[in-house]
């Protein structure tokens, strides 16, 4: 069974800047992978895998090119690891299922030093409060005891470091035995996602939406005038490198830029700490299953008036997690057909009431005179549906 664990770690001085050169060396190892097969493309050549590149990098560029021998002192695996992920977005590309890999900037921390357990000579060791991992030795853990120690259950495969907001995220792959399943005695679950509240379960409790308490409207707010304060900076910098020169820099412009960057990862924190507590809620009950709608979110963000509203609710988040706690415990999680009309059904005769409006919030049925919340009906033809399939 494979689970994975995030958490802060807090490096020393030496350690943050070994970190920072392998997300650097990372990017740079990215950003010429695309170069060099866009410019094989140009020239009529063919198209270099990730393993092919790096075995031409060696023997050949590095040759070439001796002012990157630099690149030789960092962890091997994690430049390699960067062949691996640009190869697998040019891959994507060619399937037309994203656009073109975009290169990666040092401006929005994009990079990451990739770790992994090479069989018996290299093993990532961890204890309660700190890992061990290549090219830096012990690291400390900012939470204690997350990770999981015991070597003879669990074992780490592999893992990435991140930089993001100022702070230092590791991320890793765990392998550990599998948890017994429990025996699930509740009531089936059906939970309607929608705006006004973030979920309705059919028993009539409400989780209501974060993006509307005053907490999240303040950090908004505030996060609005650093924006503004931002674009003036780089505008203002932006001029004065047409008289000075391309040299010219600006402090207070990365200062601005570190705030909004927390302001974002504290409204990320929120949210994601949100859905947990409502997932450990459902979870707790033991229910039979758990029901779901397959929302088309795509779809939804279409709506010019409705866009942001929806962007802010993370609903892929929530069922990714919602998914992946479910299937740790041995819950089924039913997600329902995206075009079966829940809000419009009757749960009590299954009629169809075709012109329900928005503004409409409770559901009164004309034929058997059923009267109930829209969103707690919605929720229980969500729990009853029979056109459903499993998430896992």
């Amino acid at each position: 069974m494979l689970l994975t664990y995030k958490v802060e770690i807090k490096p020393t001085e030496k350690q943050a800047w070994q970190i920072d050169c392998h997300i650097g060396g990372s990017r740079w190892a990215y950003n010429l992978f695309l170069d060099i097969n866009q410019q094989r493309y140009e020239m009529g050549y063919c198209y270099l895998n990730a393993y092919a590149f790096s075995k031409w990098f060696n023997h050949e560029y590095l040759k070439a090119n001796p002012d990157d021998m630099w690149i030789k002192d960092l962890y091997a695996k994690s430049v390699k690891q960067a062949f691996i992920d640009a190869d697998t977005a040019m891959k994507r590309f060619f399937k037309k299922q994203s656009g073109f890999p975009h290169w990666r900037s040092f401006k929005r921390s994009q990079g990451s030093y990739y770790f992994v357990e090479n069989g018996k000579t290299q093993i990532i060791a961890c204890q309660r409060h700190r890992i061990k991992l290549p090219k830096l030795g012990w690291v400390r853990l900012k939470e204690f005891g997350y990770i999981p120690a015991d070597s003879e259950h669990f074992v780490i495969k592999q893992g990435r470091i991140k930089f993001k907001a100022g702070r230092y995220y590791l991320t890793c792959l765990v392998e550990q035995t599998e948890l017994p399943k429990l025996e699930v005695t509740g009531e089936p679950i059906g939970i309607d996602l929608g705006l006004k509240e973030f979920a309705v379960l059919n028993d009539g409790t409400l989780y209501h939406n974060q993006n509307k308490s005053s907490r999240v409207r303040r950090i908004r707010k505030r996060l609005r005038r650093l924006q503004r304060k931002l674009s003036r900076q780089y505008q203002a910098l932006k001029a004065r490198r047409q008289k000075e020169g391309k040299s010219a820099t600006d402090l207070n412009l990365a200062k601005t830029q570190r705030k909004v960057q927390r302001l974002y990862q504290r409204l990320t924190n929120i949210q994601s700490d949100y859905q947990n507590k409502i997932i450990a809620a459902v979870v707790r009950t033991k229910p039979q299953w758990v029901a779901l709608e397959d929302l088309n979110v795509k779809g939804m963000m279409k709506n010019r008036h409705l866009a942001k509203a929806v962007s802010y609710q993370g609903f892929y988040s929530f069922r990714i997690k919602l998914v992946s706690k479910c299937q740790q415990i041995g819950i089924p999680v039913h997600l329902t057909g995206r075009f079966e009309p829940t809000s419009k059904l009757c749960h009590q005769c299954g009629y169809k009431k075709v012109d329900l409006k928005l503004s409409e919030r409770t559901y009164q049925c004309p034929k058997c005179s059923y009267t109930e919340d829209r969103d707690i009906n919605a929720a229980l033809n969500i729990r009853d549906t029979e056109n459903f399939e499993l998430a896992y």
